[in-house]
């Protein structure tokens, strides 16, 4: 089984129970200015942005493949088998390579705190384990998030396009993208008119990621030849320089 999301914008009324349910969660303020910032950040974890009359929800994406997790150094980022990407705070260095390498610019950052942490929607792992939906999924009115298996919500949202293809566009995203994850929408409208990429691959990301990487420590090793020549430089200089004083 691979947990997933299936939001249905063309469902959302804008009511931001998910936002509410989402913070109680994870025990973060929510209050009327919070819910007003249509971005995520370190103390929102998802959010609804208003597209005209239309909504969508941003959150993590899990994807199949993760930029992220393959980004990370230190494995504070990783892949659960159920499908869920978890943070681990205690290994993060924070270097934020993940909020660079995340296509859908997910990750955000505590710039303000004394020991700051990476923060982003685990999908409620520890609530899918014990059999429960995701807290967004549960405080919802209108079914426009649900939870539960990924290939379960994938019928269920080809039966939703079925029963009235003139209400969707006739594509499912997620279903493909950086190839595939594990948060699903469905939407009246072509996805870039409610904020979301249009222009990713159907391939995962984490092999181009890993490509950059690679070259990481080629150019440290050379920082550190060109740093410690100046360092050489600079102290044979001064070494000269008493030489000739007391000669």
């Amino acid at each position: 089984m691979s947990y997933a999301i299936l939001f249905d914008s063309t469902r959302c009324v804008g009511c931001r129970n998910c936002e509410g349910a989402c913070a109680e969660r994870w025990k973060i303020p929510y209050n009327e200015t919070i819910a007003a910032q249509e971005r995520l950040s370190a103390h929102k974890l998802t959010t609804i942005e208003t597209h005209g009359e239309r909504y969508t929800r941003r959150l993590c994406m899990h994807c199949a493949e993760p930029t992220c997790v393959s980004a990370c150094p230190v494995g504070a980022l990783r892949k659960t088998t159920p499908g869920p990407v978890v943070y681990e705070p205690a290994r993060c260095i924070g270097c934020r390579y993940c909020m660079l390498a995340c296509p859908f610019q997910v990750p955000t950052y505590e710039w303000g705190e004394r020991l700051p942490k990476v923060r982003k929607c685990d999908l409620c792992f520890d609530r899918q384990l014990a059999g429960k939906p995701t807290a967004c999924a549960e405080a919802c009115p209108t079914q426009a998030t649900v939870s539960g298996d990924r290939d379960e919500l994938i019928a269920e949202a080809r039966k939703r396009i079925a029963a009235n293809p003139g209400q969707y566009y006739d594509r499912i995203y997620g279903l493909h993208e950086v190839g595939g994850t594990s948060v699903l929408i469905l939407s009246a409208v072509p996805f870039e008119q409610l904020g979301l990429r249009s222009d990713l691959s159907q391939q995962p990301l984490p092999g181009l990621t890993w490509n950059a990487l690679s070259l990481v420590p080629g150019i440290v090793s050379v920082g550190s030849v060109l740093l410690g020549g100046i360092w050489w430089i600079t102290h044979r200089r001064e070494e000269v320089a008493r030489a000739e004083e007391k000669s």
